[in-house]
């Protein structure tokens, strides 16, 4: 680890999560989630920080860990995000890709323990809470409790998560008998019948 200066090992191009590192990381840990729920990082003021060294290096190590996931490397990606946590432990950012590399590794405590905190660190606000959020309502989901995933969802979708949105409206029990209901003209359409 370097100390700053020019070569400091990690690159102008790696100081902010691109956008396509972000969409990667998305379709990797959020593989039921449409391409275009990736809340840009720039708009979100909470989001703003200062680059510091250990800032710089721990966005490099969270970087590297989607790699280690996108390779199927999870247990790499879980010590490529704790090393980031280590590194600056006041970032949200590393405890929601720690999560969601855990929940791949089906540790779903040690995830909503992680989605808790960087909920806590952001203060519910910008990318990394709306992020954490979607990926707790979505554990809730998948528990079967409803009501904490719709509040989840909720709070995700006022951030800008497309995704949450669209979990809310089908969360609606109104929403899904019209859904189903109009899935059901359809396929009588499809079948010729009146």
């Amino acid at each position: 680890m370097s100390t700053g200066g020019t070569g400091s090992g990690v690159s102008n191009d790696h100081n902010h999560v691109s956008a396509h590192d972000s969409a990667v990381l998305n379709r990797i840990f959020n593989p039921n989630l449409p391409y275009g729920d990736v809340v840009d990082e720039e708009v979100i003021e909470n989001d703003i920080e200062e680059e510091t060294d250990d800032i710089k290096v721990s966005k490099q190590l969270e970087i590297e860990g989607v790699q280690a996931a996108e390779s199927g490397e999870i247990e790499s990606a879980l010590n490529l995000f704790s090393r980031a946590i280590q590194n600056t432990p006041q970032r949200a950012s590393g405890y929601n890709n720690r999560a969601q590399a855990l929940r791949l590794k089906g540790d779903i405590q040690g995830a909503l323990d992680d989605l808790n905190k960087a909920i806590s660190l952001s203060r519910g606000t910008g990318s990394a809470a709306c992020q954490a959020y979607t990926q707790r309502g979505l554990i809730y989901k998948l528990e079967g409790e409803d009501d904490k995933s719709l509040k989840d969802f909720k709070d995700a979708a006022r951030l800008g998560g497309q995704f949450a949105k669209q979990q809310v409206i089908a969360m609606n029990p109104y929403a899904a008998m019209c859904n189903q209901m109009l899935c059901e003209v359809m396929q009588k359409v499809r079948n010729g019948e009146d």
